[in-house]
């Protein structure tokens, strides 16, 4: 079986889905915006130093969606895509998910933002499978938790895991897998497959990637 695993913010995205949701959720004053902004602004810095706490991060990003009825939530997203996320996607991003949509037998984006936000926006780029983060949901309302494990660091092997179980497969036989990443938080996953590719990396994933001869590629500006 060809795999091919994508992830999405700063990969297939020119920018990071998460902390736009944020700055979204300011704009419209469904926030309170200086306290908000500091903290989505701390996070974001973490993540990108990789120390973030993914669980102190999760309380205070699935809070929101506890907050507001999923009615205006999804018109919110709704705009957020508009205005927000489609910008974000370069052409090379597109032709390259179509090129491996028509070559591969699974793809999916497998991402540590939460599957609220990025539902919508796989399925923008016509991808059917995501791995992501999942907001506890009761009876159709959020309730500000987290189900199961964050789809972060070592959690993104114990979520693939998972997946390939459903698809009747297992992790020690990704001989033929590609994934797809920015972040030097994805190296756990990056380790495991066959074929791990570097896209617009950060510095440490970009120097990790030359010592271990992995390819680099951007999908950014084109």
């Amino acid at each position: 079986m060809n795999l091919v695993l994508f992830d999405l913010d700063n990969t297939l995205l020119a920018g990071d889905s998460d902390y736009e949701w944020g700055q979204f959720l300011i704009a419209k004053g469904a926030v309170d915006g200086a306290h908000y902004e500091a903290k989505n602004k701390a996070f974001y810095e973490d993540y990108k130093a990789g120390r973030l706490d993914i669980y102190a991060f999760l309380a205070f990003a699935l809070r929101p969606l506890a907050t507001h009825s999923r009615t205006q939530l999804d018109a919110w997203h709704a705009e957020y895509m508009e205005t927000r996320i489609k910008p974000m996607i370069t052409q090379a991003a597109r032709d390259l998910v179509n090129q491996r949509l028509d070559d591969a037998d699974l793809v999916a984006v497998i991402t540590a933002t939460n599957s609220f936000v990025t539902g919508p926006i796989a399925r923008e780029f016509g991808i059917s499978h995501l791995i992501a983060t999942d907001p506890e949901e009761i009876d159709g309302h959020f309730t500000g938790e987290v189900a199961g494990t964050p789809c972060f660091r070592e959690g993104k092997v114990t979520r693939l895991q998972h997946f390939l179980e459903a698809h009747c497969t297992r992790l020690d036989r990704l001989d033929n897998s590609w994934f797809y990443s920015d972040s030097h938080n994805d190296l756990p996953l990056l380790e495991k497959v066959q074929h791990p590719i570097a896209v617009d990396p950060d510095p440490t994933l970009h120097a990790h990637a030359l010592a271990k001869g992995w390819p680099v590629m951007s999908l950014c500006g084109a």
